[in-house]
């Protein structure tokens, strides 16, 4: 493809580290895609996977991935249509779509026991939901040790509607609009998605948002003529063997349609999809003529925010939003702190290691695809690579 509007020598730096990422096998494939004022690059090395057929299957800009929490901010896209359409509003309650989530109770102690509450001071709105600041959440601690903590991961993974009938039957952690807790949220926006609008919470996305922009293997799961092209995904190496271990093959999980849709995280899509995307984002709400969002939405969706006393978030590891604040369903940089993301800069991470950023200041999108998990470990060495090199592809 054309680089115009790309340094070639910040290009041949960007392609060995992905190079380096797959010959020391921390993946065995990786695909980036850096677009920049109407031109579009993209560097796929290494293939689908270590063992199998998929070893023999190169990375490509079509390659089927796990997006995981990259699924947020097209949730998110899709609310915000509702909200243009006038289906929706930002500030009104959910109680009429989302009864199970009426006259909650919070907490008096967000560690406490489960039956020391309190009333909820007001109903929750759509923009606690898109804020995730409902009240409720990821609380990562160790088990036993946090009554809630417990009882939020028994919730389970059952059909939407008994999910949420579960997740209403417990206190919040936090009043409504009080503190950022992640995940929860996704889940809950897309079960409203899909009682606003009469159908399944897929079918919304795909009306809304990808089918308008192209999205064609953008789906709840892979069916069986594009299993070929999706990739494994690994864990982290066994500790004491070293040993590689499979998460999730192109068999697995995402074979088939899932009884609950995950607005959190459980969407596939590849690079081609998700620039689509992008491109509607940076293009303020537009792509190659088709409009899905409107330019307001779209600020609102990309700009901070969160509050200080919102930001007090418990449980995450120290300084993680130092330079960073949330927009609706993605993280907004607030402030540079290296040679990489620009303030104003927004777009969000994934479990086994995709990654998606616009940068408005440099009228750059850029996507990472790979399928190894970073679970416990939030700050991966190969960030201090990648990002530094994105930016030094940039040709003034």
């Amino acid at each position: 493809m054309s680089t115009t509007g790309f340094s070639q020598k910040g290009l041949v730096r960007l392609r060995e580290s992905l190079e380096r990422l797959v010959d020391s096998a921390f993946v065995p494939g990786v695909t980036a895609v850096l677009a920049r004022d109407g031109q579009v690059h993209v560097e796929a090395v290494g293939s689908l996977a270590f063992e199998g057929p998929g070893s023999k299957t190169p990375m490509a800009a079509d390659t089927i991935c796990r997006l995981t929490s990259m699924t947020k901010p097209i949730v998110a896209a899709c609310a915000m249509t509702l909200v243009d359409d006038g289906v929706l509003r930002l500030d009104d309650p959910v109680d009429d779509l989302l009864p199970e989530l009426a006259d909650m109770t919070v907490l008096t102690d967000p560690s406490g026991p489960l039956d020391d509450t309190a009333p909820a001071k007001r109903p929750i709105t759509l923009r606690d939901l898109l804020t995730y600041t409902l009240g409720t959440g990821m609380v990562p601690a160790e088990p036993g040790t946090v009554p809630i903590a417990d009882a939020l991961d028994a919730v389970g993974e059952p059909p939407p509607d008994e999910w949420l009938r579960r997740l209403g039957a417990l206190p919040l952690v936090y009043q409504p609009g009080e503190r950022w807790l992640y995940n929860t949220a996704g889940d809950v926006t897309g079960i409203l998605i899909a009682r606003a609008t009469g159908i399944s919470f897929g079918d919304a996305l795909r009306e809304r948002i990808c089918d308008p922009l192209g999205m064609k293997d953008t789906a709840f799961s892979v069916d069986g003529d594009s299993l070929g092209r999706f990739a494994t995904a690994y864990d982290r190496a066994d500790a004491d063997t070293g040993e590689r271990v499979v998460k999730d093959g192109p068999d697995g999980r995402w074979s088939r349609p899932p009884t609950f849709e995950e607005g959190s995280g459980g969407l596939v899509s590849t690079a081609d999809d998700y620039l689509a995307f992008a491109s509607a984002m940076l293009g303020g709400g537009s792509h190659q003529g088709v409009r899905v969002l409107s330019q307001p939405s779209v600020a609102l969706m990309t700009s901070d925010q969160l509050t200080p006393e919102q930001r007090a978030v418990s449980g995450f590891f120290p300084g993680y939003f130092d330079a960073m604040g949330w927009g609706f369903g993605m993280s907004v940089r607030t402030r540079r702190t290296d040679h990489g993301l620009s303030a104003g800069s927004y777009g969000w991470t994934g479990l086994y290691g995709t990654a998606w950023y616009n940068d408005p200041a440099e009228n750059l999108t850029t996507i990472f695809l790979m399928q190894r998990s970073h679970a416990g470990n939030p700050a991966l060495p190969m960030w201090s690579d990648l990002w530094p090199a994105v930016y030094q592809t940039i040709d003034e």
